[in-house]
């Protein structure tokens, strides 16, 4: 009996650990309007994304999760019946994914046996969970311990993000219309951190250079000279990413380090232009 790896459409891995890892990610649905709605990865990629907010032509986009549904079908493409699937997904203070999830186990039982684990995350730090559990799997660990390892090591990876705008975040309901009135007012650059599961907007900066310089401050003030694994994510501005990385490399004890796309799901919400810095405990 396999074990499969599930996750979802706003967690972001690499391109290569896919079939490295062999995770399969469940794709989340894009509407523009009412009338225009896509499947992420299979209907819409990055690409066709930017260039359709771009044009301005059609309404803000915004997301729904998988239905219980989806979810049902897409376990049944994945894997077989005897299979044990684990389903990681991002925080559920934030998504109704997890939920989703734990109502396509409840239906599957006795078929499949689903274990649907909330990260309290999202982006890479929800990825590097994700990678963690096949690295377990293949070392021999059971499943009951793979969740463990992942409910204890949640509280310890972080995620800092400084975004262009915040008018995306306040469209999407991410952040309050005050805080984001203000922002807009001033013109500043804000920075967001997600902890506890939940998104916290703690600083206002007035230049995309002291943006990142907060960032890696703030990045610095949380984990110190621990050893990390680094994700580096951005939203259509590879360069800032590659900045970021560069600037993380030298503060950092760096163990790995990754760049990758922030997925569809997160610039609906955060906005084109938003760079993040991922820390990840390393071995």
């Amino acid at each position: 009996m396999a074990l499969r790896i599930v996750t979802d459409g706003a967690v972001d891995l690499p391109t290569e650990w896919y079939k490295e890892y062999d995770i399969q990610r469940i794709p989340i649905n894009v509407h523009f309007g009412e009338e225009k709605t896509f499947i992420q990865d299979v209907e819409l990629d990055q690409d066709g994304f930017y260039k359709l907010v771009n044009s301005k032509t059609l309404p803000h986009p915004k997301t729904s999760q998988p239905s219980p549904h989806q979810f049902v079908e897409f376990y049944k493409k994945i894997a077989q019946p005897g299979d044990t699937i684990l389903s990681i997904h991002i925080t559920s203070k934030l998504s109704g994914t997890y939920a989703s999830s734990v109502s396509a186990a409840e239906e599957l039982k006795g078929t499949y046996t689903v274990v649907p684990v909330d990260t309290l995350c999202g982006t890479m730090g929800t990825a590097f969970m994700c990678r963690a559990a096949r690295q377990m799997e293949r070392a021999g660990k059971s499943v009951d311990e793979i969740v463990k390892f992942i409910e204890g090591v949640r509280s310890k990876t972080h995620v800092v993000l400084t975004l262009e705008t915040l008018e995306y975040a306040r469209r999407s309901g991410r952040v309050g219309a005050l805080s984001a009135a203000l922002a807009s007012v001033l013109n500043v650059k804000p920075i967001a951190l997600l902890k506890d599961g939940l998104i916290d907007m703690v600083d206002r900066v007035r230049t995309r250079k002291a943006a990142i310089e907060r960032v890696l401050d703030l990045a610095k003030e949380t984990v110190g000279d621990a050893p990390v694994a680094v994700g580096v994510v951005h939203a259509n501005d590879e360069a800032s990413a590659q900045s970021l990385l560069d600037e993380a490399k030298k503060r950092f004890n760096v163990k790995e380090s990754f760049l990758t796309d922030l997925s569809i799901s997160l610039v609906i919400n955060f906005g084109p232009g938003t760079v993040g810095l991922v820390l990840y405990p390393a071995e």
